[in-house]
């Protein structure tokens, strides 16, 4: 619970930033009295805090209960999770304020400085060791998926993250391509596994019914982890990188067909054919569309590694409104249902007040679809108008405007929809709230012997 409380403050502090961020992109002289306030510090202050603060620390938490539901038995070493629980949040406070100062390593996903890097590699060891003893106990043979995927992320982020910044290793191309291979491995080999992993357990635990097949979920899983590896490179196209290595994560971007299309048949037809349990469950519906967008964001991010497409998206406002339908609409949207279920069976109290809960759900999801078409249609517009060379280049910087002013309404709701949330939380924790009713599902009004079927 101090893990999901500190991962919301750091969601609204960077989201704010992010807010703040935005609204530069088209009032540029909006707060520039000072350098801790300029674009250049203040969007990677958003995207660390949201990056290790929200999603990485609320991802770690989901962990500590999930691993040892599915494996039966209880959390070992809680005391180490603990003290990475505090030493992440300490590492990302000190990070955010590295940057704010000026003090940076100058890669983007990579702005913090490799000598608080080390606290947070310390701090996420000190998680992964629980979880890991915690599943060599299990007291069931069979691992779920869940399992999988979540062990999966555990050895995979302390590599990537340990290998990314490990300083005056890297220089030149190769430190680009170092660069790129991490940035787009956080999100697919950290973030997705903490996503997908915890919609195979959260979509058939509320709906009550099984998934479609678990052989098929385990063909997703090894998938993922032999396609995704070299996908960040087609960030690289047209760069001084050999053209073999582009080609290589082109190839590897399109084969992230097979695992996306394995976990889209497992998933959605779930809870599509229990549409009376979507509209019911505010957390199925987080969890249920954050799944769908995680099909959405692969298939829009393999058809961007063509180069044909590429040479449009790159360096444009299309490809910051991606990252978003990633990170924000996949794994945000996930770890919002995954709390909404968690956190009453934490404290054994129902959330206080229902209606934020659907407030939160139509402001984030109004306000991101405003945000993604603004940013993707602006950004399309962008790219043409930059390949067109009867055109100036101020033009096609002029024209995305309009589009800029509907990302910040968009974020705007976003950010709202965040403190409405953090606001439902606050009166939780102060013990608001009517005490719990234990069931196999959030739909406490349904018979057990109904969900068991």
């Amino acid at each position: 619970m101090f893990i999901f409380a500190t991962a919301t403050f750091w969601l609204l502090f960077g989201s704010s930033l992010g807010l703040i961020a935005s609204l530069k992109m088209h009032l540029p002289d909006w707060l520039n009295g000072m350098e801790a306030l300029t674009f250049g510090r203040i969007r990677p202050m958003h995207l660390n805090l949201v990056i290790y603060g929200w999603l990485s620390l609320g991802g770690l938490g989901l962990s500590l209960w999930l691993i040892p539901t599915i494996f039966s038995t209880h959390l070992r070493l809680p005391i180490l999770a603990f003290a990475g629980a505090v030493i992440m949040n300490l590492a990302v406070a000190a990070g955010a304020w590295a940057i704010g100062t000026g003090w940076t390593d100058g890669l983007e996903w990579l702005e913090i400085p490799w000598q608080i890097d080390i606290f947070i590699a310390l701090a996420v060891f000190l998680f992964v060791i629980p979880l890991l003893v915690t599943a060599w106990h299990r007291e069931v043979r069979h691992i779920y998926v869940t399992g999988w995927y979540y062990l999966g992320a555990m050895v995979w982020f302390p590599i990537l993250f340990i290998v990314a910044n490990l300083p005056g290793l890297h220089v030149g191309a190769q430190q680009g391509t170092v660069n790129w291979w991490f940035a787009h491995n956080v999100l697919g080999l950290w973030l997705t596994p903490i996503g997908v992993g915890a919609a195979y357990y959260l979509l058939p635990r509320i709906i009550g019914k099984p998934i479609y097949s678990y052989s098929l979920s385990l063909v997703g899983f090894w998938a993922l982890a032999l396609f995704y590896s070299q996908v960040g490179i087609h960030h690289l196209i047209g760069g001084p990188v050999p053209t073999w290595v582009v080609t290589l994560s082109i190839v590897q971007s399109l084969m992230m067909f097979v695992p996306v299309i394995a976990v889209a048949i497992n998933q959605h037809p779930l809870w599509l054919g229990n549409l009376d349990v979507f509209k019911a469950s505010i957390p199925l519906r987080f969890v249920a569309i954050g799944a769908l967008m995680y099909t959405a964001a692969s298939f829009q991010g393999s058809l961007e590694a063509l180069r044909s497409v590429n040479s449009v998206t790159h360096f444009t406002h299309y490809t910051v409104g991606h990252a978003h339908l990633g990170t924000y609409a996949f794994v945000t949207f996930v770890l919002f249902g995954a709390m909404y279920y968690v956190i009453p069976r934490l404290i054994g109290r129902v959330w206080p007040y229902p209606k934020l809960m659907t407030v939160h759900w139509w402001l984030v999801v109004i306000g991101f679809s405003i945000y993604f078409i603004s940013l993707t249609t602006g950004g399309w517009l962008q790219g043409k108008a930059m390949l067109d060379p009867a055109r100036d280049f101020m033009e096609s910087m002029e024209l995305t405007v309009p589009y800029l002013t509907g990302r910040s309404v968009g974020g705007s709701l976003m950010v709202l929809g965040h403190f409405v949330f953090a606001a439902n939380m606050i009166a939780m924790l102060a013990g608001k709230g009517k005490k719990r009713q234990a069931g196999p599902g959030l739909l406490e009004t349904q018979p057990t012997a109904q969900l068991e079927k």
